[in-house]
């Protein structure tokens, strides 16, 4: 069935609550091979995107399909948000190609696609604004001022239209995913936060939208960022180093090597508040973002330190 592409607010979540009791009246009338009710689950799994999609929006739909059941939908939203980006950034120009996303998110298996123009979301400028403290503080957050806001706002207003569903974001933007999980708490919305693994080239890039802009040149040396990221992750786990400036220092200088780098941040952090530890005595998360040319490419990856046998 091809996928269904709505446009206007108001039909997206009349369709998305047609959904819940379609779903509702298929549960109560599913029965086992004996003839006795049987439980069906069925959720909507909702996928945010601002299109561009690729092999790492399309694990997020297929996952969400796998998930949500027989009886459920998985609703997939395509919408460049200019609310998150700051001036001179690439709002413009950033990657637009509705037909090909529709049948990529098809192939994955979304049922519903939620595609509207900026006047389709905001029919006049908005004047609320959706704010997180501490955890935007650093990194992306101190890097792009105003970013998160902009982030938190698009998705709190998704997050309303769609109603009671599953969320997936790839941990790809993980201090996107803290924000919006800590978002999703406070305001007690009724949404799931699924955080799904990043999903990488052959090489180990990170895919993203964003790497369209790379020239051949900068694509073949862009995974030293990942690189960088994999030298802090050995400095903890194989060589014991639990002070999170010698990590960060292993980082910069591992990327340091290549010069058409320009590195923003290397960053030791708290996977569940982003502070940086005085030590490095249990998992932490670590976090880069540099400049390739025109391209700001951020990654992030897990350490662990060993284990003490004392």
């Amino acid at each position: 069935m091809p996928v269904e592409v709505i446009q206007q607010m108001a039909v997206w979540r009349e369709r998305l609550d047609a959904c819940r009791r379609e779903a509702a009246w298929s549960e109560s009338a599913a029965t086992g091979p004996s003839g006795g009710p049987v439980a069906l689950t069925s959720h909507i799994g909702l996928v945010p995107t601002m299109g561009a999609l690729h092999a790492g929006h399309m694990s997020l739909i297929r996952r969400a399909a796998g998930e949500c059941g027989p009886a459920g939908r998985v609703a997939v939203t395509i919408y460049v948000n200019p609310l998150q980006f700051g001036a001179g950034e690439d709002l413009e120009s950033y990657p637009r190609q509705l037909e090909t996303d529709l049948e990529r998110a098809e192939e994955a298996g979304a049922h519903l696609v939620f595609a509207p123009a900026v006047e389709d979301m905001w029919p006049d400028a908005p004047a609320t604004t959706v704010a997180v403290s501490g955890l935007t503080a650093d990194m992306e957050g101190e890097r792009r001022p105003g970013h998160f806001d902009g982030v938190t706002t698009i998705v709190a207003k998704l997050l309303c239209l769609t109603g009671a569903c599953w969320a997936y974001f790839g941990e790809k933007d993980y201090q996107q995913l803290a924000v919006v999980r800590r978002m999703v708490g406070d305001l007690g919305l009724p949404v799931e936060l699924i955080g799904c693994p990043t999903v990488r080239d052959v090489d180990g890039l990170a895919l993203s939208s964003r790497n369209a802009y790379l020239s051949a040149e900068e694509r073949a040396v862009a995974p030293n960022l990942y690189y960088a990221l994999l030298a802090g992750k050995r400095a903890i786990e194989d060589d014991g180093i639990d002070d999170p400036a010698g990590v960060e220092k292993v980082m910069a200088e591992s990327l340091g090597r290549h010069a058409p780098f320009h590195l923003d941040y290397a960053r030791v952090a708290s996977p569940s508040d982003l502070t940086r530890p005085a030590r490095i005595g249990s998992e932490v998360r670590l976090f880069m973002a540099a400049r390739l040319g025109r391209t700001r490419l951020i990654d992030n990856v897990d350490a662990n330190p060993p284990a003490d046998d004392r």
